[in-house]
């Protein structure tokens, strides 16, 4: 138990020293990933303002994926995080990874989101 408290706390403190450097803003906002164990969530946030202007996650029921938990899911949220962001006018974000490594679920999100048209 002590070692999953450990690791949060590791992750909150990696990612504090992220925020301070990465700010969105209304021209470029930040796509911030959090992941759990069965799930993944994106949200495509302006700092400045302190709006949430999209957000896509597995946990969402109309999406129909089976599992969040997976490559696949997180390739199928960064696509639908990043077409809603272009719904919205949102061409260009600051990448938030969230103190998570650059790595697995968060790298294959990035990836689709990139391929989806969104710059970073």
């Amino acid at each position: 138990m002590n070692r999953i408290i450990d690791k949060d706390a590791r992750r909150r403190r990696i990612h504090g020293r992220i925020r301070e450097r990465v700010r969105g803003s209304e021209q470029r906002p930040r796509l911030a990933v959090f992941r759990s164990l069965k799930h993944i969530y994106a949200q495509v946030i302006d700092d400045r303002s302190g709006r949430t202007l999209v957000s896509a996650s597995s946990h969402d029921k109309s999406l129909g994926l089976k599992s969040g938990g997976n490559l696949a899911s997180a390739k199928e949220i960064g696509k639908i995080v990043a077409q809603r962001a272009q719904d919205k006018g949102v061409k260009k974000v600051v990448f938030d990874r969230g103190g998570y490594l650059y790595h697995g679920r968060v790298k294959a999100l990035a990836d689709a989101a990139r391929e989806a048209g969104l710059e970073f």
